[in-house]
Protein backbone atom coordinates (compact mmCIF):
# COMPACT_ATOMS: atom_id res chain seq x y z
CA UNK A 1 0.00 0.00 0.00
CA UNK A 2 1.38 3.79 -0.58
CA UNK A 3 1.99 5.73 2.01
CA UNK A 4 0.07 8.79 1.69
CA UNK A 5 1.57 12.49 1.59
CA UNK A 6 0.65 15.54 3.66
CA UNK A 7 2.02 18.32 2.74
CA UNK A 8 2.34 20.75 5.70
CA UNK A 9 2.87 24.73 5.66
CA UNK A 10 4.72 26.50 8.15
CA UNK A 11 5.71 23.56 9.48
CA UNK A 12 8.41 25.10 11.61
CA UNK A 13 7.00 25.74 14.78
CA UNK A 14 3.35 25.94 16.33
CA UNK A 15 0.43 24.55 15.13
CA UNK A 16 2.50 23.56 11.64
CA UNK A 17 5.00 21.08 13.66
CA UNK A 18 2.53 19.92 15.65
CA UNK A 19 0.26 19.28 12.81
CA UNK A 20 3.63 17.09 11.31
CA UNK A 21 3.82 15.22 14.25
CA UNK A 22 0.40 14.28 14.51
CA UNK A 23 0.00 13.20 11.21
CA UNK A 24 2.62 11.61 11.17
CA UNK A 25 2.03 9.76 13.91
CA UNK A 26 -1.51 8.60 12.01
CA UNK A 27 0.67 7.40 9.16
CA UNK A 28 1.15 9.80 6.71
CA UNK A 29 4.45 10.53 4.81
CA UNK A 30 4.85 14.36 5.78
CA UNK A 31 6.57 16.92 3.59
CA UNK A 32 7.57 19.56 5.91
CA UNK A 33 7.46 23.10 3.73
CA UNK A 34 8.75 26.52 5.73
CA UNK A 35 11.70 29.14 5.68
CA UNK A 36 13.40 28.23 8.43
CA UNK A 37 15.96 25.21 7.31
CA UNK A 38 17.33 24.25 10.66
CA UNK A 39 14.01 24.39 12.15
CA UNK A 40 12.18 21.79 9.84
CA UNK A 41 15.73 19.76 9.09
CA UNK A 42 15.20 19.05 13.12
CA UNK A 43 11.71 18.07 12.82
CA UNK A 44 12.26 15.78 10.29
CA UNK A 45 15.33 14.29 12.33
CA UNK A 46 13.20 14.00 15.06
CA UNK A 47 10.41 12.29 13.29
CA UNK A 48 12.45 9.75 11.07
CA UNK A 49 14.05 9.28 14.51
CA UNK A 50 10.80 7.61 15.91
CA UNK A 51 10.00 6.24 12.72
CA UNK A 52 7.86 7.75 10.81
CA UNK A 53 8.68 9.05 7.16
CA UNK A 54 9.33 13.15 7.25
CA UNK A 55 10.94 15.03 4.35
CA UNK A 56 11.90 18.88 5.21
CA UNK A 57 11.91 21.43 1.88
CA UNK A 58 13.09 25.53 2.49
CA UNK A 59 9.68 27.45 1.12
CA UNK A 60 8.53 30.78 1.05
CA UNK A 61 4.85 30.48 0.21
CA UNK A 62 5.15 33.86 -1.07
CA UNK A 63 7.25 32.85 -3.63
CA UNK A 64 4.80 31.31 -6.62
CA UNK A 65 7.90 30.37 -8.83
CA UNK A 66 9.69 28.69 -5.66
CA UNK A 67 6.15 27.14 -5.22
CA UNK A 68 6.06 25.91 -8.52
CA UNK A 69 9.42 24.34 -8.14
CA UNK A 70 8.62 22.59 -5.10
CA UNK A 71 5.46 21.28 -6.50
CA UNK A 72 7.42 19.50 -9.36
CA UNK A 73 9.33 18.28 -6.20
CA UNK A 74 6.81 15.76 -5.15
CA UNK A 75 4.80 12.82 -7.21
CA UNK A 76 1.95 12.73 -5.06
CA UNK A 77 0.00 14.67 -2.48
CA UNK A 78 -2.98 13.24 -0.77
CA UNK A 79 -2.99 16.10 1.96
CA UNK A 80 -2.23 19.61 1.80
CA UNK A 81 -2.57 21.79 5.15
CA UNK A 82 -2.41 25.55 4.36
CA UNK A 83 -0.95 26.70 7.56
CA UNK A 84 1.54 29.32 6.92
CA UNK A 85 -0.03 32.92 7.79
CA UNK A 86 0.46 35.48 10.79
CA UNK A 87 -0.22 38.60 12.01
CA UNK A 88 1.60 42.21 11.77
CA UNK A 89 0.82 44.41 14.45
CA UNK A 90 -2.46 45.92 16.32
CA UNK A 91 -2.62 49.64 15.04
CA UNK A 92 -6.10 50.60 13.85
CA UNK A 93 -7.06 51.39 10.30
CA UNK A 94 -6.24 54.92 10.43
CA UNK A 95 -2.86 54.67 11.46
CA UNK A 96 -1.69 51.19 10.60
CA UNK A 97 1.24 50.57 7.63
CA UNK A 98 0.38 49.59 4.64
CA UNK A 99 3.26 47.42 4.67
CA UNK A 100 2.54 45.26 7.17
CA UNK A 101 -1.21 44.37 5.51
CA UNK A 102 1.30 43.65 2.61
CA UNK A 103 3.02 41.35 3.99
CA UNK A 104 -0.15 39.90 5.76
CA UNK A 105 -1.82 39.12 2.51
CA UNK A 106 0.97 37.93 0.79
CA UNK A 107 1.13 35.47 3.28
CA UNK A 108 -2.07 34.41 4.71
CA UNK A 109 -4.07 34.90 1.11
CA UNK A 110 -1.46 34.60 -1.36
CA UNK A 111 0.54 31.92 0.11
CA UNK A 112 -2.44 29.60 0.35
CA UNK A 113 -3.38 30.09 -3.39
CA UNK A 114 0.16 29.50 -5.07
CA UNK A 115 0.56 26.38 -2.60
CA UNK A 116 -3.22 25.38 -3.71
CA UNK A 117 -2.88 25.94 -7.22
CA UNK A 118 0.37 24.28 -7.45
CA UNK A 119 -0.46 20.85 -5.55
CA UNK A 120 -4.34 20.72 -6.78
CA UNK A 121 -3.46 18.26 -10.00
CA UNK A 122 -2.15 16.21 -7.34
CA UNK A 123 -4.79 16.15 -4.88
CA UNK A 124 -6.95 15.20 -7.48
CA UNK A 125 -5.01 12.69 -9.16
CA UNK A 126 -4.97 10.80 -5.64
CA UNK A 127 -8.35 10.28 -5.84
CA UNK A 128 -8.96 11.15 -2.49
CA UNK A 129 -7.44 14.50 -1.70
CA UNK A 130 -7.79 16.96 1.32
CA UNK A 131 -7.12 20.50 1.07
CA UNK A 132 -7.02 22.30 4.87
CA UNK A 133 -6.86 25.86 5.35
CA UNK A 134 -6.07 27.28 8.62
CA UNK A 135 -7.92 30.46 9.05
CA UNK A 136 -8.75 32.08 11.98
CA UNK A 137 -12.11 33.45 14.48
CA UNK A 138 -10.31 36.78 12.66
CA UNK A 139 -11.76 35.60 9.33
CA UNK A 140 -15.22 35.83 10.24
CA UNK A 141 -15.42 38.64 12.98
CA UNK A 142 -13.80 41.78 12.92
CA UNK A 143 -12.31 43.80 16.20
CA UNK A 144 -10.32 46.51 16.53
CA UNK A 145 -6.79 46.89 15.66
CA UNK A 146 -7.01 43.71 14.28
CA UNK A 147 -8.23 45.43 10.64
CA UNK A 148 -4.80 43.47 8.32
CA UNK A 149 -4.90 40.72 9.61
CA UNK A 150 -8.69 40.48 9.94
CA UNK A 151 -8.75 41.32 6.44
CA UNK A 152 -6.33 38.97 5.27
CA UNK A 153 -8.04 35.91 7.34
CA UNK A 154 -11.55 36.81 5.94
CA UNK A 155 -9.68 36.22 2.64
CA UNK A 156 -8.81 32.84 3.43
CA UNK A 157 -11.87 32.14 4.42
CA UNK A 158 -13.16 33.33 0.82
CA UNK A 159 -10.63 31.28 -0.89
CA UNK A 160 -11.98 27.72 0.96
CA UNK A 161 -15.62 28.44 0.58
CA UNK A 162 -15.22 29.18 -2.97
CA UNK A 163 -13.06 25.96 -3.39
CA UNK A 164 -15.35 23.69 -1.93
CA UNK A 165 -18.04 25.11 -4.38
CA UNK A 166 -15.57 25.01 -7.54
CA UNK A 167 -14.42 21.62 -6.59
CA UNK A 168 -17.83 20.05 -6.05
CA UNK A 169 -17.52 16.91 -7.76
CA UNK A 170 -14.47 16.10 -7.67
CA UNK A 171 -12.35 13.48 -5.45
CA UNK A 172 -11.26 16.52 -3.13
CA UNK A 173 -12.12 18.29 0.51
CA UNK A 174 -11.90 21.71 1.69
CA UNK A 175 -11.73 22.06 5.48
CA UNK A 176 -11.33 24.88 7.25
CA UNK A 177 -10.29 25.22 10.63
CA UNK A 178 -10.71 28.64 12.69
CA UNK A 179 -9.12 28.94 16.00
CA UNK A 180 -9.44 31.13 18.41
CA UNK A 181 -7.51 32.23 20.97
CA UNK A 182 -4.34 29.77 20.66
CA UNK A 183 -0.64 30.40 22.84
CA UNK A 184 1.74 29.27 20.83
CA UNK A 185 5.80 30.28 21.40
CA UNK A 186 5.97 32.79 18.11
CA UNK A 187 2.48 34.16 17.13
CA UNK A 188 1.97 37.02 19.79
CA UNK A 189 5.46 37.89 19.74
CA UNK A 190 6.17 38.08 16.21
CA UNK A 191 2.53 40.58 16.01
CA UNK A 192 3.86 42.82 18.78
CA UNK A 193 7.18 42.73 17.26
CA UNK A 194 8.86 41.06 19.16
CA UNK A 195 7.41 42.50 22.66
CA UNK A 196 7.02 39.50 24.78
CA UNK A 197 5.21 41.83 27.42
CA UNK A 198 2.84 43.06 25.38
CA UNK A 199 2.44 39.31 23.70
CA UNK A 200 1.61 37.70 27.33
CA UNK A 201 -1.01 40.45 28.27
CA UNK A 202 -3.05 38.63 25.41
CA UNK A 203 -3.18 35.37 27.73
CA UNK A 204 -3.20 36.86 31.06
CA UNK A 205 -5.48 35.39 33.55
CA UNK A 206 -6.82 32.92 30.79
CA UNK A 207 -6.72 29.34 32.73
CA UNK A 208 -6.21 27.32 29.48
CA UNK A 209 -5.85 29.16 26.26
CA UNK A 210 -5.83 26.71 23.11
CA UNK A 211 -2.00 24.58 22.39
CA UNK A 212 -0.99 23.89 19.13
CA UNK A 213 -1.48 20.51 19.98
CA UNK A 214 -4.95 21.29 20.41
CA UNK A 215 -5.38 22.84 16.72
CA UNK A 216 -3.53 19.35 15.00
CA UNK A 217 -5.56 16.93 17.05
CA UNK A 218 -8.87 18.93 15.16
CA UNK A 219 -6.97 19.13 11.98
CA UNK A 220 -5.43 15.17 12.03
CA UNK A 221 -9.49 14.14 13.26
CA UNK A 222 -10.63 16.05 10.32
CA UNK A 223 -8.39 14.61 7.58
CA UNK A 224 -8.98 11.28 8.62
CA UNK A 225 -12.71 11.09 8.32
CA UNK A 226 -14.16 8.79 6.13
CA UNK A 227 -13.80 10.05 2.48
CA UNK A 228 -16.86 11.01 2.10
CA UNK A 229 -17.69 13.22 5.46
CA UNK A 230 -16.44 16.89 4.78
CA UNK A 231 -16.05 19.16 7.76
CA UNK A 232 -16.65 22.34 5.80
CA UNK A 233 -15.95 24.68 8.86
CA UNK A 234 -14.73 24.14 12.69
CA UNK A 235 -14.49 26.82 14.92
CA UNK A 236 -11.82 25.84 17.63
CA UNK A 237 -11.79 28.20 20.94
CA UNK A 238 -11.12 27.26 24.27
CA UNK A 239 -13.81 27.05 27.30
CA UNK A 240 -12.82 30.88 28.50
CA UNK A 241 -13.43 32.26 25.24
CA UNK A 242 -17.34 32.57 24.41
CA UNK A 243 -16.59 34.56 21.76
CA UNK A 244 -13.50 37.33 19.83
CA UNK A 245 -14.38 39.92 22.65
CA UNK A 246 -15.85 37.48 25.13
CA UNK A 247 -12.54 36.56 27.40
CA UNK A 248 -12.87 34.85 31.04
CA UNK A 249 -10.02 36.50 32.70
CA UNK A 250 -8.95 34.82 36.32
CA UNK A 251 -7.94 37.70 38.25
Amino acid sequence: MTTRTAVITGASSGIGAATARRLAAAGFRVVLAARRKDRIEALAAELTEAGYEAVPYVLDVTDRDAVATFADHFDRCDVLVNNAGGAIGAESVATSDPADWRAMYEVNVMGVLHVTQALLPALVASGDGTIVVLSSTAGHIQYEGGGGYVAAKHGAHAIAGTLRLELCGEPVRVIEIAPGMVMTDEFAVNRFRGDEGRAAAVYEGVAEPLTADDVADTVAWTVTRPSHVNVDLMVIRPRAQAAQHKVHRER
